[in-house]
């Protein structure tokens, strides 16, 4: 299939399991500030929003730093299609495990399958808030491990919350009811929707699309990929799927 052929298909193919799974809660087309005022009614971005703000002014008090510095934000960039598809295939998508008699199930991954289930409700979109709570633990820990003094930790912090936030803001926006415009957004729009709306065990990357899916080959073509009947129930029994 040429690319236009495969965009109308997917569009085609992923609004016709859209309207079918979402039913009722399907909207209307929303502008860009109605969903920007919709962003900001959830308590995940001011979370995010004051992390950034304090790492900014803790880089900010401890001055000094050298230019490399400015490879940091642009080194993770590079590495974000990498590290969402990673998380989003080993955590959010993490099977509930059984070790030495205790169920190894992360919020995280709980939610997630909430997600899957009502992808519709956006409150479940956005990285729960008890998560973003000891989230600056992990980034700073992990800051202060690979980077050789605190200017280049906390500078590693920023761009981490930056980044952090452009996610959460694009995979909100992904799931409102903003039609995509440009070339970039219609591309990650469609990919998104056929990972929530054709198959789970595809088109993992939020931000990017035929980036880390196309390395990892996750990537294929719509086409040739049946719907799911586990899209909106994540790791199901046989037994579970035929009662449904």
């Amino acid at each position: 299939m040429t690319r236009p052929e495969i965009e109308e298909f997917a569009r085609k193919r992923v609004d016709d399991d859209e309207a079918r799974l979402a039913g009722a809660r399907r909207r209307n087309s929303q502008s860009m500030g109605q969903v920007f005022r919709e962003f900001w009614r959830h308590p995940s971005p001011y979370i995010l929003a004051t992390c950034l703000s304090a790492a900014i002014l803790a880089r900010g008090l401890i001055g000094g730093g050298s230019w490399w510095e400015l490879l940091i934000p642009v080194g993770l960039l590079a590495a974000m299609p990498v590290a969402e598809w990673l998380i989003h295939v080993c955590i959010l998508h993490w099977r509930p495990r059984k070790l030495a008699g205790l169920t190894i199930d992360p919020l995280l991954s709980r939610k997630h399958r909430e997600h899957h289930g009502n992808p519709r409700t956006i409150p479940l979109v956005f990285i729960p808030w008890q998560v973003e709570l000891y989230l600056p633990v992990v980034i700073v820990g992990i800051a202060w491990l690979v980077m050789p003094g605190w200017p280049a930790t906390l500078t590693m912090v920023v761009a981490a919350y930056v980044l952090l936030s452009g996610y959460e803001w694009a995979h909100y926006l992904l799931h409102s009811d903003y039609r995509p415009k440009s070339r970039w957004y219609r591309a990650v729009w469609r990919n998104h929707r056929l990972h929530h709306y054709k198959s789970e065990h595809y088109w993992f990357t939020v931000t990017t699309a035929g980036t880390a899916d196309r390395l990892f080959g996750t990537n294929p073509d719509p086409s040739t990929v049946p719907t799911s009947r586990t899209v909106q129930r994540l790791h199901s029994s046989p037994q579970e799927r035929a009662a449904t």
